[in-house]
C-alpha cells in the first residue's frame, strides 16, 4: 500500500481552520456558512466510506445458495439419466454435455449479476456523495461571481441594481483565495471516496469533480492576478 494517502481527519481539521479564518475575516458572511456545510459533509465522509467498504454477506450467501441449488439440480439430473439408461449413447452424452455447458453459463451469469449488485450499491453511494460535493462547488462559485476586481477602480459607474461591493483590494483577494481553497478541499473530500474503492465509474465521477473544481479555481485565480493588492493594516 502506498504511503501517500489522504487523511480524512487532517482534511477535516483544515476545513475547520478555513471556516474560522473566513468567519474572522468576514463575520456573518455567507461564505463561512458554506464552509460549515462542507465541514458537515466531511464529518460524514468516514461513515460513508465505512459503509462502502463493508462486505455484503447477504449477497454472498445468496450467491452461494444459488450456485449450490444449481449444482444439486444438475447432479440430480445426471443421476436420473444414469439410472434410467444402462447404456448411454453418444447422443445422450452430447445432450448431457450441452446441458452441463448451459448450467455453467447460467451459474457464471448469475454470479456476475449478483456480484455486480453489491458493487452497484457501493457505486451509487459514491456517486451520490460526489454529486453533493459538485453542487457545493457550484454554490461556492456563485459566491464569487459578483467579486469583480474591475469595480475597485474609482472611475467605475454603478447602476441602480449593481450589487454592493464594499471590499478593498486586500479583502477581495482574501475572499477569492478562500473560495479557491474551499474548492480544493471539495476535491480532496471527493477523492477520499475512491482512495480505497477501485471502481471505474466511481473514479470517473470523482475525476469529473476534480476537473470542475480546477476549472472554477482557474477562473478565480484569473481575478486574483488582476488585483493590485493593498497591504493588510490589521
Amino acid at each position: 500500500m502506498s504511503h501517500y494517502m489522504l487523511d480524512s481527519q487532517k482534511i477535516l481539521n483544515t476545513i475547520g481552520l478555513l471556516k474560522k479564518r473566513i468567519e474572522e475575516r468576514f463575520p456573518g458572511g455567507g461564505l463561512g456558512r458554506v464552509c460549515g456545510e462542507l465541514r458537515q459533509i466531511a464529518l460524514q465522509t468516514d461513515e460513508t466510506i465505512e459503509t462502502i467498504q463493508q462486505k455484503r454477506y447477504g449477497y454472498r450467501m445468496l450467491i452461494f445458495m444459488f450456485v449450490s441449488a444449481l449444482l444439486v439440480i444438475t447432479y440430480a439430473g445426471l443421476s436420473q439419466l444414469r439410472a434410467g439408461k444402462e447404456n448411454i449413447t453418444l447422443i445422450d452424452m452430447v445432450q448431457v454435455l450441452d446441458a452441463g455447458f448451459n448450467v455453467i453459463l447460467l451459474i457464471g451469469g448469475a454470479v456476475i449479476f449478483l456480484v455486480s449488485i453489491e458493487n452497484r450499491t457501493k457505486r451509487r453511494k459514491v456517486i451520490k456523495a460526489v454529486n453533493e460535493l459538485r453542487c457545493l462547488a457550484h454554490v461556492i462559485d456563485s459566491y464569487q461571481l459578483t467579486k469583480d476586481p474591475c469595480y475597485l477602480e474609482s472611475n467605475v459607474i454603478r447602476t441602480t441594481h449593481s450589487p454592493e461591493r464594499n471590499l478593498n483590494s486586500f479583502q477581495l483577494s482574501r475572499y477569492l483565495d478562500y473560495c479557491s481553497e474551499m474548492l480544493s478541499l471539495v476535491s480532496k473530500v471527493g477523492f477520499l471516496y475512491v482512495q480505497d474503492y477501485h471502481d471505474s465509474a466511481a473514479a470517473e465521477s470523482v475525476n469529473d469533480l476534480d476537473d470542475l473544481t480546477n476549472g472554477l479555481s482557474r477562473k478565480i485565480w484569473q481575478k486574483i492576478m488582476t488585483i493590485d493588492k493593498e497591504p493588510e493594516t490589521s
